[in-house]
């Protein structure tokens, strides 16, 4: 690791360390856990304490999943003891370690935007395979989320970076309306990744 990566995993192990429980299941999940598969391996990439993780292994699946912070694993194994279910969790940094080709039914990202994994991830997926992602827009009308414009979602750069799978379902409402109401802030995906 570099003096760089050393300063990341001690930002994100001080913020899951002052954070309180598991965190809040991604909106992209729980408007759409009808699309779930009834079974399969699934990854919960940049994890953090684990919501997502631990919702995808009540719904049945077979979880796996990473963090570049030990402490958000060593929280995330905690709940999972807890509200006992069973999670394969590690420390990894999916940047320099993508996941392996076509390991996962399913891998749901939140809050996370490294634009290069793109490509990995689709890879990684299994043929007719789900992508769900959820991330922040630079549409946001508060003042939540990442203030560095990189980290945010550009208009439909969601839809164009996994491009080669389909849509099942897409959300990313940004100014228009009532802007107190809706879905704001951020992009949602859901997307398939084709059979042949």
């Amino acid at each position: 690791m570099t003096g760089s990566d050393d300063e990341l995993t001690r930002k994100w192990d001080r913020r899951h360390r002052n954070a309180e429980g598991p965190g809040e299941v991604a909106a992209v999940l729980a408007d759409n856990l009808h699309l779930l598969p009834a079974k399969g391996d699934a990854l919960d990439l940049a994890c953090g304490r684990g919501a997502n993780a631990i919702r995808l292994a009540q719904a049945g699946l077979r979880v796996t999943a990473w963090d570049l912070s030990a402490v958000a694993i060593e929280r995330l194994n905690s709940t999972a003891r807890t509200q006992r279910v069973s999670i394969t969790a590690g420390v990894r940094d999916v940047i320099a370690r993508p996941p392996e080709p076509e390991s996962f039914d399913l891998i749901l990202v939140s809050y996370f935007l490294e634009r290069s994994l793109a490509p990995a991830i689709m890879r990684a997926l299994s043929p007719g395979g789900l992508l769900y992602y959820q991330t922040f827009s630079v549409n946001a009308v508060s003042d939540s989320g990442p203030s560095n414009p990189a980290f945010r979602l550009q208009d439909n750069e969601l839809l164009a970076l996994f491009r080669p799978l389909k849509v099942r379902f897409y959300r990313e409402e940004g100014r228009l309306g009532e802007c107190r109401m809706g879905t704001r802030d951020i992009a949602m995906l859901v997307a398939e990744k084709p059979v042949a």
